[in-house]
Order: structure tokens, then C-alpha cells, then sequence
């Protein structure tokens, strides 16, 4: 989309109000607004950057690459403000946003991930003589916590023993090792997809130095439990890179650590490859402290029948998509989008057809070219300009389903810390990747008038060289970053003290 004066209409959503107070006591004295003083990282409304343009402003960022950016009044659709507004350049984790649109009006706000247990097999005297099936629906935020009540419930339906297999059903999703296969093996926002996922199919490894050796541990941590698991394997190794190599081995996920990056101790996640297994191992040990012995965990590719006996809900999708709005959850995002395609064709799809389907919704939703290549944005091969990104913001409906969700954007000083009180309000979509920053979403002036905006910052070249690099973070990409959001905060606060209009 090119950018013209008006772009698609729709209506403010959630004015704001601001008031002045009288009191008696106060009568004689001179009159002062309530109203808190606009504060931008230039300290007032006259600093240098205010009397700029907004190509000098970029200039003064030293971003390297392109930088693409668009101000419109969310009302209207008005375009305000712009620069190179429409090149396509990856969106990151802004993607999310197009995603929890897409999910939201395909399944429904209040659409719940289900997760079954089935007894295949009768049951006598609390004896089950068939096959016991733990069957996800796809829930992208189970945790291990959520496991247990499952288990509990299986005791309470009074099944005390199992006679046959215990089995894991995950077919209710496409099965994927990973989401990105450019991405670094070991990262874990970078695991794998399936139909039964746990704790956002991560595992936490730990280590700690014993005099000359290392103890090491895996296990499946959430808020009250935090259970061993033997499907993910670790063996510390005399080098000193890489860093980690994985193996797959079979059902089980074989992970070996350079002994010279471990230092005295430490811990993070790691991506589970097989998520199932790991998610029925973790279930089996519940099940065992209820007394219900259950044998090692195998896949199935087709759920039986049979009765079910203990179910857990995932909470409203409203709620997930803010959550993973607030907390960039790639899982979640993948989850949701392949969700919102099968719910909208019938059909399930692969990823990358799947992101395709959110494509060509996208250009019938709000008459844009963009191209989506996941529905979490942490591959670079999707692409859509600041225009675009506007217009699908501005489009019919959307503020209204997806400002109520976003996350509040804190506007800070040049010491980047937060300054209390500040009169403007933007809920937004952050995006980060190496050498690519963006953030859009909707902005509140002091006076209400709603704004929509998009800030896209990206050096291809420089992402392309970081990758061959195999770093987990490239020279220079940090710096990048740090720049690209010091201009999201000039920005944000130039516009609102520029366009605080009464809407």
C-alpha cells in the first residue's frame, strides 16, 4: 500500500478523560492545571529534536539499514507522519499481533485448548484393563503445574491401576522439530511443535562445579514442581566450542556441553525436540505419586476411543493471546496460527502453509501485500512495511480486539528509565532480532486522541553477516538495538506532544 492521506476509517475506542477539581479551601489561589506536564527525553516541548524533521530525527538515531515508519489518527486513518513508509522489511515479534487478530477472529475469544486423559479399555473396581491416552488439543501454555491436577483428577475418576500401555497423542497439530530452522539449535524460545506441549517445550538444564567435575540435571521446573526427566540427556565435554551439540535419539533429546563455557555453575532452558514423550514422562510421574503406575510413554498417530477420564482447559484465548503478546511466546503464537488455519479451512495445516492462509487473510482483511513465513515472527523471512502495518492496525475492528491486549509501552528519560506519571499511554508490539527493532501499536495523547503507529529498524545486510557468524548475539547487534529503541521513545513522545489535539 502506498500512502495516501486517509487511509481505512474506524472509531476511537476507550477515550480517555481529564478533569480539573475545585476546592473550597483552594478558592483564593492561584488557578494551576492538574493536568501532568508533558515530559519528553528532550525535558521539554522545545528541544532540539521537537524543531527537527522526522528524516533528521532517523538521521540522528545512526541506525544503519532502513528505517521505516508511519503516524496516522487511529480514528480517521489519516496518515501524519511518515519515512519510507512502505518498505518491507521483517516484522519480528510484531508478527504476534497479526497473529492474535487472526486467532481471535477464527476461534473466538473465549476458544479453550483442551487436554484429555482416555481410558481405553474397561474399568473394573478401579482397574483399567486397556490403554490409558494422555491427548493434547494443542495448548500452547501448559505447564507442569497444570500436569498434576491433571493427574489428581485421574485419581479422583477412581482408576487406581492400568493394565495396558500408556500412550501420547499429539497429532492435533503438525509436528515440527523446530520453528526456525536457521536459528541455533540450543535456543529455547526456538522449540519444537506439537499437538502436547509442556512448558513451552523447553527443559531447564542446571549446573554446578563438584571439585573437579560438574553436576548437571534436566528437569521440568514450573511455579510449584519441578520434576527430573530422563527423555533430556546432558553430558558435559572437554572443548570449548560449540557450545552445545544436540542429537536426536529417537525419544529421547541427547544434548553434550563444552566443559569450558560452564564457569562454576548456572542454568537455562533448552528446546525439547520431542515434546510429547516429555510431556507424558512428566504426567507418568504424577500419576506415580498417586499409586497409578504407568508404563514409559509411546506416541500415537491416532486417537482410539474411549472414555475420558480427567480433562484440563486452557484458560480463554483472549487471555492466551494477551499473555503472549506480554511475553513474545513464540510457541504460543505458532500454536494459535496453526489453530486459526485449521479452525477457518478445516483442515491442518503445515506451518509455512499455515502462514500462508494468515498471508492471504491479511490482504482480504485489510488490502495489504505482506508476506508472513511463521505466525511468531522469529524466522526474518516475513515482510511488510510500516504502511501496511499500519493499515492492518487501523483496519475495521482491530484496535478495539487488540489494544485491550497489547503491552503498556513505559516512556522513558535519556537515561532510559521510566518517568512516572506520564500523561501519554501506548499500548504496543515489540519486535526484536538481531540488527531488527520494531514496535507498533496505538498511542493515547494527554489530550485522548488515539494514534496508531509503526516503527520498523532493520540492517539485513548486518543480520546476514551476524548469522554466518553463529554468535548468539553478533558484534554490533546489541548497539543496533539499543539505538533502534531510543528512537522509539524519541518518536513515540515527539508525535504525542505534536498531535495532543482534542479527538
Amino acid at each position: 500500500m502506498k500512502v495516501t492521506s486517509r487511509m481505512i476509517s474506524r472509531r476511537a475506542f476507550l477515550a480517555a478523560t481529564f478533569g480539573t477539581v475545585a476546592t473550597a479551601g483552594l478558592a483564593d489561589a492561584p488557578l494551576v492545571s492538574l493536568r501532568p506536564v508533558m515530559r519528553t527525553v528532550e525535558g521539554d516541548l522545545t528541544g532540539p529534536r521537537m524543531r527537527q524533521s522526522l528524516a533528521e530525527v532517523i538521521a540522528a538515531s545512526e541506525l544503519t539499514g532502513h528505517v521505516g515508519v508511519v503516524l496516522s489518527d487511529a480514528k480517521t486513518g489519516e496518515v501524519i507522519d511518515h519515512h519510507d513508509a512502505d518498505i518491507q522489511l521483517p516484522p519480528a515479534s510484531v508478527t504476534k499481533a497479526v497473529t492474535a487478530l487472526y486467532a481471535l477472529e477464527a476461534l473466538g475469544p473465549e476458544f479453550q485448548f483442551e487436554t484429555r486423559v482416555v481410558a481405553n479399555g474397561p474399568i473394573l473396581n478401579g482397574i483399567l484393563d486397556g490403554d490409558l491416552i494422555l491427548a493434547g488439543g494443542g495448548n500452547p501454555n501448559l505447564v507442569t503445574d497444570d500436569l498434576a491436577v491433571l493427574a489428581e483428577r485421574l485419581k479422583e475418576s477412581g482408576i487406581t491401576e492400568v493394565r495396558g500401555k500408556f500412550y501420547v497423542y499429539d497429532d492435533a497439530l503438525p509436528n515440527l522439530d523446530e520453528i526456525d530452522e536457521s536459528q541455533l539449535d540450543y535456543l529455547g524460545y526456538n522449540p519444537a511443535i506439537s499437538g502436547l506441549n509442556l512448558n513451552y517445550n523447553r527443559v531447564h538444564f542446571e549446573w554446578k562445579k563438584q571439585g573437579a567435575d560438574y553436576k548437571v540435571s534436566m528437569d521440568a521446573r514450573s511455579e510449584t514442581y519441578r520434576p527430573a526427566v530422563q527423555m533430556a540427556r546432558m553430558r558435559v565435554v572437554n572443548r570449548d566450542v560449540p557450545i552445545f551439540t544436540y542429537a536426536d535419539g529417537g525419544e529421547t533429546d541427547e544434548w553434550t556441553v563444552a566443559r569450558g563455557a560452564l564457569g562454576n555453575g548456572g542454568s537455562r532452558w533448552l528446546p525439547v525436540r520431542h515434546p510429547a514423550i516429555y510431556a507424558g514422562e512428566v504426567f507418568a510421574t504424577f500419576a506415580r505419586s498417586h499409586g497409578i503406575a504407568l508404563s514409559q510413554p509411546r506416541e500415537i498417530s491416532a486417537l482410539p476411543t474411549g472414555d475420558v477420564v480427567a480433562v484440563h482447559q486452557s484458560d480463554a484465548l483472549s487471555r492466551v493471546m494477551r499473555d503472549m503478546l506480554l511475553y513474545s511466546t513464540n510457541l504460543t503464537a505458532e500454536v494459535a496460527g496453526l489453530a486459526a488455519t485449521e479452525g477457518r479451512t478445516g483442515q491442518k495445516r503445515g506451518l509455512r502453509t499455515s502462514a500462508l492462509g494468515m498471508t492471504q487473510w491479511a490482504k482480504t482483511r485489510a488490502g495489504i501485500s505482506a508476506t508472513f513465513a511463521d505466525h511468531s515472527g522469529l524466522g526474518d523471512a516475513s515482510r511488510i512495511s510500516a504502511s501496511e502495518m499500519v493499515q492492518l492496525l487501523n483496519a475495521d475492528g482491530a484496535m478495539a480486539q487488540l489494544r485491550p491486549i497489547m503491552k503498556t509501552i513505559a516512556m522513558r528519560d535519556e537515561a532510559n528509565k521510566r518517568i512516572p506519571d506520564h500523561p501519554v499511554t501506548v499500548l504496543a508490539k515489540t519486535g526484536t532480532l538481531n540488527f531488527v527493532s520494531c514496535l507498533a501499536g496505538y498511542l493515547r495523547t494527554q489530550s485522548g486522541r488515539d494514534l496508531t503507529f509503526t516503527i520498523f529498524a532493520a540492517d539485513l545486510e548486518a543480520r546476514e553477516k551476524g548469522k554466518r557468524s553463529g554468535d548468539e548475539q553478533p558484534f554490533g547487534s546489541i548497539t543496533f538495538n539499543t539505538n533502534a529503541k531510543r528512537l522509539q521513545q524519541v518518536l513515540l513522545q515527539r508525535w504525542a506532544a505534536l498531535n495532543d489535539t482534542a479527538p
